[in-house]
C-alpha cells in the first residue's frame, strides 16, 4: 500500500509543493521508480532556483567586467618590459611568440612597426603592446592628416580593444640620426598622429612617443653637465613642449655596452655590468652612482631639466648587451650579457628611481625577444637577444624557453580567438556547464 504526502513550503515567496511518496509495506518497482521521479522533480525545482541566482550573478560580473575593459590604461605596467624585433628569417611565429612572453610572465611589448599577423596573435592575451610608426611614413604623415588618419584606424583602431594597443612610437632614433631631412618631419607627424587618435576618442588609451638615441647629448659626464646638442634643440624643444603639453614620457635607447665598447680604457666593466666597483661621484649635483644605466638616466634628466622639463618623466625604450661579437667587440660574449640582464631585472626589481630623480620608478624595456640574423652592421647587433631562434634561452636569467612553455597557453589563446578575454571566458564556460547538467 502507498499514498502520497503533500507539504507546502514557501521559499523566497514562492511557493513549492514537495512530494513524499509514503511507501508502506510494498516493494513494487513501479512505485520505487515513482518516488524517484517525484524526487528528481524536487530536485529540479531547486535547480530552477539556483540557476536564477547564478544567471543574475553572470549578468552583474560580465557588465562590472565590460566596464573595466574600457577604462584606462597606462602604457606601462610594472617596470620591465621587451623589444620585440622581427628583422630575421628564422624566428618563431607570432603566436608562439605569445606563449613564450606569457611564460616568462613579460607583459609590457614594443614592436617597430604595425604587423597585422602580430597585433592578431596578441589579441585576447592581455599583453601590453606599443606599435611603431616606421621612420619611412614620418614625410607623409607629417604633410598629410587623412593619411595619418587611415593609418591609426587601419593599425590601432581597428584591433581594439581586443589587442591591447597602449602606443604608438612615431619614428625610431630620428634626431641625431643620419636624415637630417626626417628631423624636421618628426614634429608634425606626431601632431598628426596625436591628433587622429584624439578624434577618434583613443587619447586616454593610446600613448603617443618617439625613441632618442644617445646622440642627441652632449657633455654627458658628470650626469649633471648634460644638455642637448646644438644641431638638434632647435627640433627638441618644440617636441617637448607638445609631449609635455600632452603628458607624453621623453623615451630613451641607452646602452652602457655601447659606452663601454667605445671607451674600455676608462671605463670599468664592473660599472657598466651592475657589478660592485667604486663608485662615480658627480661634484655639481653631489650625488654617487654605483652604475652606468642609472648614470646616463640622469644625464637625460639634466637635459631635460636644462631645457626646462624638469617635470618629464624618463622611460628606457632599448637597452640591453651583445651575447656575441665581431674581434673588435671582446665585451660581447654570453657571461657579460648573461650579468647584465640578470641584474638589470634586478635593479627594476626594487621598484626605486635614479640619484637625481629618486621618486621616478625605472621602467625599461630590454632589448631585444630574438637574435636576429638579418640586421646590417657589427656581428653584436645580430645578437642582443635573450633567445635563440628556435626559441630556446640564449643564457639563463631565470625565464623559460620555448619548448618549456606552457602549452595550455596556446589553448587559452584559441579559446580567446573569437574576442573574448580570459573572464568572459571563464564565465561563459561556468554558464554553459550548468546548463548542460541542467538539461541533460
Amino acid at each position: 500500500m502507498a499514498c502520497l504526502r503533500k507539504k507546502k513550503q514557501c521559499i523566497q515567496g514562492v511557493s513549492v509543493f514537495d512530494f513524499e511518496l509514503v511507501l508502506s509495506n510494498s516493494t513494487n518497482p513501479s512505485l520505487q521508480l515513482l518516488k524517484n521521479r517525484i524526487v528528481y522533480c524536487c530536485f529540479l525545482s531547486e535547480a530552477m532556483k539556483n540557476l536564477r541566482f547564478l544567471g543574475q550573478f553572470l549578468v552583474v560580473f560580465l557588465i562590472s567586467n565590460t566596464q573595466i575593459a574600457f577604462q584606462a590604461v597606462e602604457a606601462f605596467t610594472g617596470t620591465y618590459g621587451i623589444n620585440y624585433g622581427r628583422i630575421a628569417d628564422n624566428i618563431p611565429s607570432p603566436d608562439e611568440v605569445v606563449t613564450l612572453l606569457r611564460a616568462a610572465k613579460i607583459k609590457n611589448v614594443r614592436i617597430y612597426d604595425a604587423d597585422h599577423s602580430v597585433l592578431k596573435a596578441f589579441s585576447g592575451t592581455g599583453l601590453e603592446i606599443v606599435v611603431g610608426l616606421p621612420n619611412g611614413f614620418l614625410k607623409d604623415m607629417s604633410s598629410d592628416a587623412d593619411h595619418a588618419m587611415n593609418w591609426v584606424k587601419e593599425n590601432v583602431q581597428s584591433f581594439l580593444p581586443d589587442t591591447h594597443i597602449r602606443g604608438i612610437a612615431v619614428g625610431n632614433e630620428v634626431l641625431g640620426g643620419n636624415d637630417s631631412e626626417l628631423w624636421g618631419a618628426l614634429l608634425g607627424a606626431v601632431k598628426n598622429i596625436y591628433n587622429a587618435v584624439k578624434k577618434l576618442q583613443l587619447d586616454e588609451l593610446v600613448e603617443i612617443t618617439t625613441a632618442h638615441s644617445y646622440a642627441v647629448f652632449s657633455n654627458s659626464y658628470p650626469p649633471s653637465s648634460c644638455i642637448f646638442t646644438d644641431s638638434v634643440v632647435q627640433y627638441m624643444k618644440p617636441l617637448l613642449q607638445f609631449f609635455s603639453q600632452i603628458g607624453s614620457p621623453f623615451c630613451l635607447n641607452t646602452y652602457p655596452f655601447l659606452a663601454y665598447m667605445s671607451n674600455t680604457e676608462t671605463i670599468d666593466i664592473n660599472y657598466a655590468l651592475f657589478q660592485t666597483t667604486e663608485e662615480i661621484y658627480d661634484p655639481k649635483s653631489d650625488l654617487h652612482y654605483d652604475n652606468m644605466l642609472d648614470a646616463q638616466i640622469d644625464a637625460a634628466y639634466a637635459a631635460l631639466e636644462d631645457a626646462g622639463f624638469k617635470k618629464m618623466e624618463i622611460i628606457v625604450t632599448e637597452t640591453g648587451w651583445a651575447s656575441h661579437g665581431d674581434d673588435k667587440e671582446a665585451a660581447a660574449t654570453v657571461n657579460n650579457a648573461r650579468t647584465y640582464n640578470y641584474n638589470l631585472r634586478k635593479r627594476l626589481a626594487k621598484k626605486k628611481g635614479t640619484p637625481f630623480r629618486p621618486k621616478n620608478v625605472l621602467k625599461a624595456y630590454v632589448f631585444a625577444v630574438f637574435n636576429e640574423n638579418s640586421k646590417p652592421g657589427p656581428t653584436s647587433e645580430r645578437n642582443f637577444g635573450l633567445f635563440k631562434a628556435d626559441g630556446s634561452i640564449a643564457y639563463d636569467i631565470g625565464f623559460h624557453g620555448l619548448s618549456s612553455a606552457d602549452s595550455s597557453l596556446l589553448s587559452v589563446k584559441a579559446m580567446q580567438s573569437q574576442g573574448l578575454s580570459g573572464s568572459y571566458s571563464i564565465a561563459f564556460t561556468i554558464s554553459a556547464s550548468v546548463l548542460l547538467l541542467f538539461w541533460s
